[in-house]
């Protein structure tokens, strides 16, 4: 696999999703400690990832974020990990953990 830089959190998006293409600007806009990487998920290193996760595509083709050697979150507690990581009034953002997960990505889903 390509180096990736240490401390990185990477994001794996449909690189073809205009909905997602414009997310991941908003969230390079947000990101003032430059904790994220992109890669969309039909890049090489984006299908190595998920490879090394053994991550079907078929059942999940959303976004996915990796925290090298920790974890990967995907649908809503990806996009609820990467609103924490902006710091400030988006922490408040976690309150939305105490609601199940099938709840969360019901209405990740329907946005998505």
């Amino acid at each position: 696999m390509n180096k990736i830089p240490e401390g990185k959190k990477i994001i794996l998006f449909d690189g073809i999703c205009n909905l997602c293409n414009t997310t991941v600007q908003k969230i390079i806009k947000k990101d003032s400690k430059n904790s994220f990487i992109f890669a969309a998920l039909q890049s090489n290193i984006g299908k190595k990832i998920i490879t090394k996760l053994n991550i079907d595509l078929s059942k999940i083709d959303s976004i996915i974020l990796y925290e090298q050697g920790s974890s990967y979150h995907i649908k809503s507690s990806a996009v609820l990990k990467i609103m924490n990581e902006f710091g400030g009034f988006w922490k408040v953002s976690q309150i939305l953990f105490l609601l199940p997960k099938p709840v969360r990505d019901f209405f990740y889903n329907y946005i998505a």
